[in-house]
């Protein structure tokens, strides 16, 4: 079995500024290498990575980039881009970024901003039409019902811009709720051809420490995936931030158990590999 891991992440304090770590109390606050996550990786057999941005700073992207070219099986990168700013954001993929071979997609830290509808400011929508006239994806970090509703309104203005929801938006797994507000809009999005969904951090999201299980997120899961059928799924482990709900190979074992226990064997080969090199271009 072919497992992609889209949903990587490193940080080097000594290499860049990650504001979301200051000041932050958990296992989270220190350096992580990819080395660290040889042994588990193994375990859990993920044969392709994309590591994705942890900071909107260049040095964060560039130091993710070295780390891949140096890093077998590491496919790409999803870097940052200074999207408030088209012109520099068209400058920065001209120059440079444009040319790298693993830089695959663009993130921006959006639910670390105060306003819900920071993507639908002119100047970043002029930007993700950069983003869509060079075939390059965006992943939407969201965690509010807003964010899905800006993502939408995004999808009206630069229709063509392909856009994956990262760790499904948050889905209300801690409330058992089926399935919502969330589930209205993820069904809009779903109708939408160029949005995917990542199925990444969910064991967070249960909010039950190291104690969630297959059963706790198979019900949303199998929802993102009726909705957005099964070429426009892929998966993510989000290491290291998945720490915080227990091992990476037992966010792998409990993914694994849900995907077979919903799909067929050649179906979920797409889910976890062949639709995630589709999208990322590995």
């Amino acid at each position: 079995m072919r497992l992609a891991d889209t949903h990587v992440h490193i940080w080097d304090f000594n290499r860049a500024e990650y504001a979301w770590l200051e000041g932050n109390t958990s296992i989270l606050n220190r350096t992580y290498s990819i080395e660290e996550l040889e042994s588990e990786r193994n375990i859990s057999g993920v044969k392709k990575g994309i590591l994705v941005q942890a900071a909107n700073n260049f040095e964060d992207t560039d130091w993710m980039l070295h780390v891949a070219v140096n890093t077998d099986w590491i496919a790409g990168i999803v870097g940052w881009l200074p999207l408030i700013n088209p012109d520099a954001t068209l400058k920065a993929l001209q120059k440079k970024y444009g040319k790298e071979n693993y830089f695959k997609g663009v993130r921006h830290l959006i639910h670390d901003e105060p306003d819900p509808e920071w993507l639908l400011q002119p100047e970043v929508i002029n930007s993700l039409q950069i983003l869509a006239d060079h075939n390059i994806p965006y992943d939407v970090v969201g965690v509010l019902p807003a964010h899905i509703e800006t993502a939408l309104k995004v999808a009206a203005k630069v229709p063509e811009l392909r856009m994956v929801f990262d760790h499904l938006n948050q889905p209300p797994i801690a409330t058992k709720a089926k399935f919502g507000k969330w589930g209205e809009l993820m069904k809009e999005a779903a109708q939408h051809k160029n949005f995917y969904a990542k199925i990444s951090g969910l064991g967070l999201t249960a909010q039950k420490g190291d104690q969630w299980t297959a059963d706790d997120i198979k019900p949303y899961v199998g929802f993102a995936i009726e909705q957005f059928g099964t070429d426009r799924c892929f998966m993510g482990g989000d290491w290291p931030v998945s720490l915080l709900a227990g091992s990476y190979s037992n966010t792998w074992k409990n993914f694994k158990e849900v995907i077979h226990d919903l799909v067929d064997d050649n179906t979920a080969d797409r889910i976890f590999y062949s639709n995630a090199a589709n999208f990322y271009s590995f």
